[in-house]
């Protein structure tokens, strides 16, 4: 069974527990034993108000229309946060970041991507991490290390970046995937899951969600890019694993970070 969480409803289970009401009325961390995320995505160059918490993840559109000064103020914002650990991903609007971008006549100067991406690799003094098609993995204080994985793929939808077009492409970007992951932040939902457009079509991607169901360890998945279906969903029908949670953490319309608190099991 999955429940899909509306805005007015603190969800819990044993192992995980979801807020999103509104920063003032987040309870105080459940302790040593949990991890508190945050979890934000889509906020296109604008800053927010942000609960406190012990991992920040982003998944994504860092920027507005993808130049490397629009990037910089959100990076600038991120690592003035206080979150311990923050992990960013790229979108489909941060044109700057993708490499196949550095065009100087149908893309941006290839300068400025190689800047960009310079960039985001170094801010890990304030605890902020940028991921691309990769793993990382970090320790907290409680002692429980968290295994994550972060891709900015979307299918094709507009001119973007990091988007593909086939069943294929998407089949070499998801297979890279460790079976071993506990996090797993991607900028695209998956299909069916929290993905419906203002039009009613679901635009997430089936490949991505045949492989979620082979990740048995995987506790949190968090992506962004439909703007309007953002919202939590925990998945609780399978005994044989500990209860997931999905997040579409677009904060372009609600304006508000989704907040999902995990046993360190």
């Amino acid at each position: 069974m999955s429940t899909v969480i509306p805005t007015t409803v603190i969800p819990t289970t044993k192992t995980a527990r979801i807020y999103r009401e509104g920063i003032d009325i987040i309870p105080p961390h459940p302790g040593s034993d949990w991890t508190r995320f945050v979890c934000i995505s889509d906020t296109h160059s604008r800053t927010f108000r942000i609960p406190a918490g012990d991992v920040l993840l982003h998944a994504g559109d860092l920027s507005s229309w993808g130049s490397l000064s629009q990037l910089t103020i959100t990076v600038e914002w991120l690592k003035s946060l206080d979150h311990p650990v923050k992990i960013m991903v790229a979108g489909n609007h941060d044109l700057c970041l993708d490499k196949n971008w550095a065009q100087p006549i149908y893309g941006l100067p290839p300068e400025e991507v190689q800047q960009a991406r310079t960039y985001v690799r170094s801010q890990a003094a304030a605890g902020l991490y940028y991921i691309e098609h990769e793993p990382f993995r970090f320790m907290l204080p409680s002692g429980r290390e968290w295994k994550v994985y972060g891709s900015p793929a979307a299918p094709l939808y507009a001119q973007g970046s990091f988007q593909y077009e086939t069943t294929d492409e998407a089949r070499v970007i998801y297979n890279r995937i460790p079976k071993d992951t506990d996090i797993l932040i991607t900028h695209t939902p998956p299909f069916m899951t929290l993905d419906r457009t203002s039009k009613g079509k679901h635009a997430g991607c089936h490949v991505l969600s045949n492989k979620l169901a082979e990740l048995r360890n995987c506790r949190l998945h968090v992506f962004g890019h439909i703007h309007e279906c953002a919202g939590a969903q925990i998945s609780t029908n399978d005994p044989f694993r500990l209860d997931n949670v999905s997040v579409n953490a677009a904060m372009a319309v609600t304006k508000k970070a989704i907040v999902v608190d995990l046993l360190n099991w």
